[in-house]
């Protein structure tokens, strides 16, 4: 069953990539490029899975992610925070605000489709 992705990210490298693994999987692709397109394209379709990059323009992830969990129709929208940067205050952060799950760029292809397949099977326990 084709399920909805989002993929939230200002760099076309990584948005391109995203998509790429996300339609082989047979998904549909939802895509936005800013932070307030993000909560519009969340609000809007409802998406099974975001990927969600924290630095992005108009909104940064963390204030994507803090208007989803407060939004009681949204706050179960699965999230998965993508950044360079990868201190672990960013991590604490993000994992504080709501994020399910929280992976550093560069990340491996085989990695993200292990989650994806996972978390859209339902049988997704956040990694270790």
């Amino acid at each position: 069953m084709a399920r909805r992705v989002l993929v939230c990210d200002d760099e076309p490298f990584i948005l391109k990539a995203l998509t790429f693994i996300v339609r082989k999987e047979g998904h549909t692709v939802l895509e936005a490029r800013n932070g307030e397109e993000a909560v519009q394209r969340i609000r809007a379709d409802r998406p099974d899975l975001v990927f969600l990059d924290l630095m992005m323009p108009k909104k940064n992830g963390y204030e994507v992610l803090q208007e989803v969990r407060a939004d009681p129709e949204l706050a179960s929208t699965y999230v998965i925070l993508l950044t360079a940067k990868g201190q672990d205050s960013d991590r604490e952060r993000g994992l504080s605000l709501g994020a399910n799950e929280f992976m550093t760029k560069p990340f491996s292809p085989a990695v993200i489709l292990q989650r994806l397949r996972a978390i859209l099977a339902g049988d997704a326990p956040p990694p270790a």
